[in-house]
């Protein structure tokens, strides 16, 4: 269909007057040009085309004549970069619709002229200045304490959620240095609660909290469950020698019972609050099951969309079970490299992700 002059100009008036919005460019064209509700209107691509034409010439008609400017020109380049400096929470699409220019060419300057690169944001916890330091004491203790050839057991719950709710693939931050920015937020609780826990030697997990095939919440009397009728068996049947067992500092974890059975099995080697050695609080980064485990299942288990919960678990057993040795030697390496690097940043929050899997 063709589009008039007085229609091509109130387009290109509009899309700039809304936020770069094509939607709500259609919707102000019905509106101006008093269209039925299912009447034709301009599609994106023309709308795009006809400000790409009024940037180039300042005129809504006429095409440029002459040698074509690159698309990676100096002019391009510096416009994605006020742009992406202005809103770098932005995706590179967007920022490519409101330039008028394609999303590979974006891309390209992004990479190739800026060196701009796609920042994932971490989500933490916010730390005091009491938590630095425990952090920090904490780390001390461990590396004097446990020895470097020790096998510590490494232990947690996490929250699948069947459709990926959990999905850090998304957050990203545009920048040319990384803004080492943290998002401090609650988590969510989703479907399915797993608890593994994880070693340089082997992982014993999973195990589902669930009764009847539904999600239950863990408390002490369930735990102490899976400490007795799951862990420690397999445990025993590993003939491991003595080991370290490590947990965070959740009511079931340290409750009565709990920690009843944990200092029977793990005398003078217990990892917890109120253990032989304090773990801290809101301290995840040190964690293996947190900095490493979570987010690899996370990233895996949803690729073949699970439609089910049996699905999503039968993906976890999966994908657990498919962890070489030789992964699990290097996350218990970069484990203690954390702690090292949390000590010299004085309990803070690790700046860089050092964890490699290649």
């Amino acid at each position: 269909m063709r589009w008039n002059s007085e229609e091509r100009a109130f387009a290109v008036e509009a899309y700039f007057s809304r936020g770069c919005s094509v939607i709500a460019t259609q919707r102000a064209f019905r509106n101006r040009f008093n269209l039925a509700p299912l009447a034709p209107v301009p599609d994106r691509k023309s709308i795009v085309m006809w400000v790409t034409t009024f940037r180039q010439t300042a005129s809504v008609t006429k095409r440029r004549t002459g040698v074509p400017r690159p698309i990676r020109s100096p002019e391009n380049i510096e416009a994605v970069r006020a742009s992406m400096l202005r809103s770098p929470r932005r995706s590179a699409r967007k920022h490519a619709s409101a330039l008028g220019l394609s999303s590979r060419s974006v891309r390209r300057i992004l990479h190739e002229d800026l060196h701009f690169h796609p920042y994932k944001m971490a989500t933490v916890q916010e730390l005091s200045k009491r938590d630095y330091d425990s952090r920090r004491n904490a780390c001390e203790i461990l590396l004097d304490v446990v020895p470097e050839d020790a096998i510590v057991f490494f232990s947690d719950e996490a929250h699948f959620h069947l459709c990926g709710s959990v999905n850090k693939q998304n957050m990203h931050y545009w920048a040319d240095t990384n803004p080492r920015e943290l998002h401090e937020r609650p988590l969510h609780s989703p479907k399915v609660t797993v608890w593994c826990a994880i070693s340089s030697a082997a992982i014993i997990g999973p195990w589902f909290f669930e009764e009847n095939e539904v999600t239950v919440t863990v408390n002490s009397g369930r735990y102490v469950n899976i400490l007795q009728e799951f862990f420690l068996p397999r445990l025993d049947a590993l003939d491991l020698g003595d080991i370290w067992f490590q947990q965070d500092g959740a009511t079931a974890h340290t409750a009565r019972a709990s920690m009843a059975v944990l200092r029977e099995h793990f005398p003078e080697r217990l990892i917890s609050i109120r253990g032989d050695l304090q773990w801290p609080a809101r301290s995840p980064d040190l964690s293996p099951c947190d900095f490493f485990l979570w987010g690899f299942l996370k990233s895996r288990v949803y690729v073949n969309r699970p439609r089910t919960l049996q699905d999503l678990k039968n993906n976890i057993q999966e994908e657990i079970a498919n962890i070489t040795p030789a992964l699990l030697q290097r996350v218990m390496t970069n484990t203690r490299n954390r702690y090292t690097q949390c000590i010299e940043n004085k309990g803070r929050h690790l700046p860089d992700l050092i964890f490699k899997t290649k």
